[in-house]
C-alpha cells in the first residue's frame, strides 16, 4: 500500500505558492500518495494556534511556515532544531505521530545553497553585504552569509528595535566585528559588495522597491528572496544597471527539498523539482 501523507503551507497571501508542485513532484517520484495544502490566514477565520491545531488534528506529517508566522510560531513547538534556534525564526514544522512537534529552518540552507549555486561563495567570502529586513527571511539569510563567510553584514529595518536584535543574536554567534546597524541605507549600498532584500516589498500584493535605485552599481551583487513574482522591481532595477541578480526561486527549491526529507525521510531530485518549479512559474505566469 502506498504511504499517504498530508503536508500543507501556513501563511498569508500564498494563493501563488509554487509549493504545491514541487511537493506533488517530490512525492511522484517517491511514489506518496501525498498532498500539500494552503491554509491562508487571509481566507481563512482562524488565528495561527487554530491552525496550527487544526493541521495536528488533522494528522498532517507537518508544514511549512511562511509570512508572517516564522516567528510567531515559536512558542507553540514542542522543540526546535538548534539551527533554527540560532536563527529564531522556523519555516518548517515535522508532527510526530505522538503530536510532538519540532520546528526546522530550511530557509537558511536553501539560500546559502542557492547562492552558491548561482552566484558562487566567492561573491560573499569577505565582502560586505547590505540586508534589508530583519523579520523571519531576514534571519535566514543573515545567518546563510555568516555561513558563507561574509566579511561585514549591514542591516537595515523600519523596526530598528528587530534589527538590533538581529544583530546582537549575531554577535552572540560569530562576534561584534561582522555585523551592524545603521540608518544610511543609500550611503551603506554605495560602498557595499552586495545587496539582499528580505522584506515583503516588491511581492505580489506589497508593490515597490525598498532599495534606492541610484545607489545601485554595476560592480554590485542584488539577491532577493521573492520570486512571486520570479523578477521583482529591485531586481529589474540592478540588472538594468548591469548588476548580477538572483531571485527567491533556487532559495525555494532548495528548501523545499530539505523539508520534503525531513517530513517523508525521501530524497527529492533537485533536477526535476526546478523543471517543476518553472513548470509552475510558467502555468502561472500565464493565468496572470
Amino acid at each position: 500500500m502506498r504511504r499517504r501523507i498530508l503536508v500543507g503551507l501556513i501563511g498569508r497571501n500564498i494563493q501563488a505558492s509554487l509549493s504545491p508542485a514541487l511537493f506533488a513532484e517530490a512525492f511522484a517520484a517517491a511514489d506518496i500518495d501525498g498532498f500539500y495544502h494552503l491554509i491562508d490566514a487571509d481566507r481563512l477565520p482562524a488565528q495561527l494556534p487554530e491552525l496550527f491545531g487544526a493541521i495536528k488534528a488533522l494528522g498532517f506529517a507537518g508544514a511549512n511556515i511562511t509570512y508572517p508566522f516564522k516567528q510567531d510560531i515559536l512558542p507553540l513547538l514542542d522543540a526546535v532544531d538548534p539551527g533554527a534556534a540560532q536563527v529564531g525564526a522556523i519555516n518548517t514544522v515535522a508532527i510526530a505521530q505522538d503530536g510532538r512537534t519540532t520546528g526546522y529552518n530550511f530557509d537558511r540552507h536553501g539560500w546559502r545553497d542557492s547562492f552558491a549555486e548561482t552566484l558562487g561563495p566567492d561573491s560573499a567570502r569577505g565582502k560586505t553585504v547590505v540586508l534589508i529586513g530583519a523579520g523571519g527571511a531576514g534571519r535566514a539569510v543573515t545567518f546563510a552569509l555568516m555561513d558563507l563567510g561574509v566579511g561585514t553584514l549591514v542591516l537595515h529595518d523600519l523596526d530598528l528595535a528587530r534589527a538590533k536584535a538581529l544583530a546582537a543574536d549575531v554577535t552572540r554567534h560569530h562576534g561584534a566585528a561582522r555585523c551592524h546597524v545603521t540608518d544610511d541605507l543609500e550611503g551603506d549600498i554605495a560602498t557595499a559588495d552586495g545587496i539582499v532584500n528580505a522584506t515583503q516589498t516588491g511581492m505580489s500584493g506589497f508593490a515597490g522597491n525598498p532599495v534606492p535605485v541610484a545607489a545601485i552599481r554595476p560592480t554590485h551583487w542584488a539577491a532577493d528572496v521573492i520570486y512571486t513574482p520570479a523578477n521583482t522591481e529591485f531586481l529589474k532595477a540592478a540588472a538594468a544597471k548591469g548588476a548580477r541578480t538572483l531571485n527567491g526561486s533556487g532559495m525555494v527549491v532548495h528548501q523545499a527539498a530539505a523539508a520534503f526529507r525531513c517530513l517523508t525521510g525521501e530524497t527529492a531530485d533537485l533536477a526535476r523539482l526546478y523543471r517543476a518549479f518553472e513548470a509552475g512559474l510558467a502555468t502561472r505566469d500565464r493565468a496572470d
